[in-house]
């Protein structure tokens, strides 16, 4: 039973964008076309190549942040604070997911390589405000993204949660990888399954998935 495979846990790490809440509100798409915006503004060139450079930023560094960052020396907040300026009200509450979260024994957080800030924002659209311990953001890895090992084991180390009795929740495969190198639980919240050696589980509806629990 899935039950029997979290029967040890007590921290539990949740990724924020498309993991809790569903891919199909297309938050990201907002993000997306603000990213390409900025680097067609402060790298002085056309959409297409905003879009490229973007892509190759985020399949090579992990964010695309991270890749402005190291090739061009483009300051992390000012970025942060500009795309993640979006419309939250495309994102409804959901009180299932919020008491099925609310629910869990044992220590709860969201770790997300946006901004913190930002993620609070969408964890109050989604009405999800007040049930975790703790937000951390990429600031709170010095900027370094997921999926790096070092950037998990310093948010880690920060929250004193300890990943021998901790499940991980995300969206992107590669995220998980690390974590489970960790002795984390993982588990792939996303429409598609992804084969992987990294990842125990996999779910597309995150809600369900915690009811099966039993917590």
């Amino acid at each position: 039973m899935v039950s029997d495979s979290f029967s040890h846990i007590r921290g539990w790490v949740f990724d924020l964008d498309n993991t809790l809440y569903p891919p199909e509100i297309r938050l990201f798409d907002q993000i997306e076309q603000r990213m390409t915006t900025f680097m067609m503004q402060e790298l002085k060139v056309d959409h297409a190549s905003a879009n490229r450079l973007r892509q190759h930023y985020w399949a090579t560094y992990g964010t695309t942040l991270a890749g402005l960052m190291q090739c061009h020396g483009i300051e992390p907040d000012p970025y942060l604070h500009n795309v993640h300026d979006i419309d939250f009200s495309v994102i409804a509450p959901d009180p299932n997911l919020r008491d099925r979260i609310a629910g869990l024994q044992g220590r709860k957080i969201v770790y997300t390589n946006g901004s913190r800030d930002y993620a609070n924002k969408v964890l109050d659209a989604r009405g999800l405000s007040g049930i975790f311990d703790a937000v951390y953001g990429v600031e709170n890895a010095n900027y370094r993204p997921k999926p790096e090992r070092a950037a998990f084991e310093h948010v880690f180390a920060q929250d004193g949660i300890d990943v021998s009795t901790a499940a991980m929740f995300e969206d992107d495969p590669r995220n998980l990888a690390a974590p489970f190198e960790m002795g984390m639980r993982t588990v792939h919240v996303a429409p598609q399954s992804h084969a992987s050696p990294f990842i125990d589980h996999h779910t597309d509806d995150l809600t369900a998935f915690l009811t099966l629990l039993g917590k």
